[in-house]
């Protein structure tokens, strides 16, 4: 059976450039048209989740965004306390845009401590609450809140009552796997994290720059 001949069979280069011309200026028309009927401005609540490699890679990505745009941004890590990132070594270039908070102690592998987890986890969520409600910064950024969500070190519907009134252009970004349900509700934009392949399965240690 032969294939059906394409519509640009036979049409030379200057043909084949002005009907694409053509096809993307309808398209940029249709999407003009429905950005023109997105006109609420407000602070979002993004949740980036998953199993995948890349939840707070994105998060900081972001972050360094706000900070190209002159924004303040604030920063609460739930259980990376102790550890040296290379994120954490760029932003304290931008003291008077960045404040970073490192209230964890570990993961809970690690310490092992059931209460002391808890009373970092409370800690950490209290700083992180001055810091969505204050003036100073525009985005803030609690990354691993999920984990100490998962595992009942914080009331999630505590934490997303207090979201729900928080300031109204205040950007919020939280991390981690297994997000519960709740968040995933209330929040504005969630994105899921799926691995497909990890170096890590393959007896490949933690790389400098890649995973810290």
């Amino acid at each position: 059976m032969s294939e059906k001949p394409k519509i640009t069979d036979g049409m030379s280069e200057d043909e084949l450039n002005a009907r694409h011309a053509d096809k993307m200026k309808k398209k940029k028309a249709a999407r003009d048209k429905i950005v023109a009927t997105k006109t609420i401005e407000k602070g979002l609540v993004i949740v980036h989740t998953g199993k995948g490699k890349g939840k707070s890679t994105a998060a900081f990505g972001l972050v360094f965004r706000a900070i190209g745009n002159g924004m303040k941004v604030g920063i609460v890590q739930f259980v990376k306390g102790k550890w040296e990132t290379g994120e954490r070594a760029a932003l304290d270039r931008f003291p008077d845009q960045v404040t970073i908070t490192a209230m964890g102690d570990g993961f809970t592998w690690e310490t092992q401590d059931r209460q002391r987890d808890i009373e970092a986890a409370r800690q950490a969520w209290e700083r992180a609450k001055a810091m969505i409600m204050d003036e100073e910064h525009d985005l803030v950024l609690l990354d691993e809140l999920n984990i100490v969500l998962r595992y009942d070190y914080l009331d999630v519907a505590e934490v997303v009552d207090f979201l729900r009134g928080k300031p109204e252009m205040k950007h919020v970004v939280v991390t981690g796997r297994n997000a519960k349900d709740e968040l995933i509700d209330f929040a504005d934009l969630v994105t899921e994290m799926t691995m497909v392949k990890h170096p890590f399965r393959s007896g490949v240690k933690a790389q400098k720059g890649i995973e810290f």
